[in-house]
């Protein structure tokens, strides 16, 4: 019950890691809230989560607009009246390649840049600037965002992904600075190769499943050890923690 009686909002929570990170949590006593544009899967997890017998609340969310964003940030303070974890999860890449296009600089439309960064590093503006607010008020708070390996070594192929998840990496040390003073905490969490939906497709080709598992670890991941980062960080037991951005990787950042 390291999360009792908290509350958590974690976006992007219908798959992947952030299922995982909603399913953990609530275990670990936190009331949690899944911010989901998919409402299929946001009401899948939040039905597995509820007849578990833990606490779990759907709220379908467009993380890239500020209404929507705003709307859900009224509803949690209405029923809860507290917002004490903020896992900036959602993100899209190589699983969405068929809406936006995953390349290069010199391959990239402008529109499809736009998009993947309004997600991917948008969205952790839009949540935290009306989360932290709460934060600051109640005088405590955690905040964790979700960037990638993407976001501190360079990865060829996704240009706009990794200047986004590049943009969540620099946003975390400065909102660190900025809001520790009333006792907010915040952290970025950089999973590398993680078997999610996002790179299913790409782990169905040997050579780049074998590429994604050359780390020191010789695996790719698994979303529950992203989940349990994220837990230790929005817990009291990370309390003297801010600014920290955590490769959770295999060992590849370190190679």
């Amino acid at each position: 019950m390291r999360l009792k009686d908290k509350v958590a909002i974690i976006t992007g929570a219908g798959s992947g890691q952030g299922k995982a990170s909603a399913k953990l949590f609530a275990r670990e006593g936190a009331t949690v809230v899944i911010a989901e544009w998919n409402e299929e899967n946001g009401k899948q997890v939040e039905e597995e989560i509820n007849s578990a017998g833990y606490q779990a609340l759907f709220v379908q969310t467009d993380v890239s607009d500020e209404e929507n964003v705003k709307a859900l940030v009224d509803e949690v303070m209405s029923r809860y009246g507290t917002i004490d974890i903020l896992f900036n999860n959602a993100g899209i890449g190589f699983s969405s390649k068929s809406k936006v296009t995953m390349a290069s600089i010199l391959k990239t439309p402008f529109d499809d840049w736009n998009k993947v960064l309004n997600v991917n590093l948008s969205s952790v503006y839009l949540m935290s600037k009306y989360v932290l607010p709460i934060m600051i008020d109640q005088k405590k708070g955690s905040i964790i965002n979700n960037s990638s390996l993407n976001g501190i070594i360079g990865v060829k192929g996704a240009d706009a992904y990794s200047a986004a998840k590049g943009g969540v990496v620099a946003l975390t040390r400065v909102m660190a600075v900025d809001y520790g003073k009333y006792n907010v905490r915040v952290n970025c969490i950089c999973p590398g190769a993680i078997d999610t939906p996002m790179i299913a497709e790409a782990l169905q080709n040997k050579e780049i499943a074998n590429n994604y598992a050359a780390g020191p670890l010789r695996r790719v991941g698994q979303p529950e050890e992203i989940a349990y980062a994220a837990l230790f960080l929005s817990s009291d037991e990370a309390s003297y923690i801010t600014g920290l951005i955590m490769p959770v990787d295999g060992g590849w950042s370190a190679q």
